[in-house]
Order: C-alpha cells, then sequence, then structure tokens
C-alpha cells in the first residue's frame, strides 16, 4: 500500500512540476525534392549517425522488408541529398529481423 502510495504522490507532483512537453508542427522530409517515405507497416526507426566522417550528420532510415538501411546526406536544414544503402564489402548490407 506504501508503494502504491508513493508512486501517485510522485506522479501527482510530476503532474504538477513538470511542464508540458510541446513539439513544433510535423514537416515531411524530402531528400532530391521528393518526400522521403518508408515501406508498410513503416517500422522504419529513423537515426542520425555521421558515416563518412564529414563533421555532418546523415540520415539513416530502416527497411522492414529485408533490414536494409537508407543513407541520406545531410545538406543542411530540412534537405537531404538522394539516399543510398547502406554497403558492407560493396553490396547492401542486411540485418535480418527476428520474425
Amino acid at each position: 500500500m506504501k508503494a502504491k502510495s508513493f508512486a501517485l504522490l510522485v506522479a501527482g507532483l510530476a503532474a504538477g512540476v513538470l511542464p508540458a512537453a510541446e513539439f513544433d508542427k510535423p514537416v515531411m522530409l524530402k531528400a532530391g525534392g521528393k518526400p522521403i517515405r518508408v515501406e508498410s507497416p513503416g517500422y522504419a526507426c529513423p537515426a542520425w549517425a555521421d558515416l563518412d566522417g564529414d563533421g555532418k550528420p546523415e540520415l539513416l532510415v530502416g527497411q522492414f522488408a529485408r533490414g536494409k538501411i537508407k543513407v541520406l546526406p545531410h545538406q543542411g536544414g530540412l534537405d537531404f541529398g538522394q539516399g543510398a544503402w547502406l554497403k558492407a564489402e560493396k553490396i547492401d548490407a542486411e540485418i535480418p529481423g527476428v520474425w
């Protein structure tokens, strides 16, 4: 009972003390002037990483069916260059799923 009361107290304090998160309106990211799309069911899990060591992170977007990763070079702001599949030993890298 004490643990439940403590959890309710913490939740109540957090609700009153912590400000609500505010986000900007969503925007459609584009690569080469076309919207960046992911395949259905949409398990893309985008991430940032500086793969080429130029100090600018690339956008990495996963592909569900075969476990490939599209690498999109960041060109500043909301602009990205045409993407290419992540390569391993000159072939498209694939990360097998557990389905």
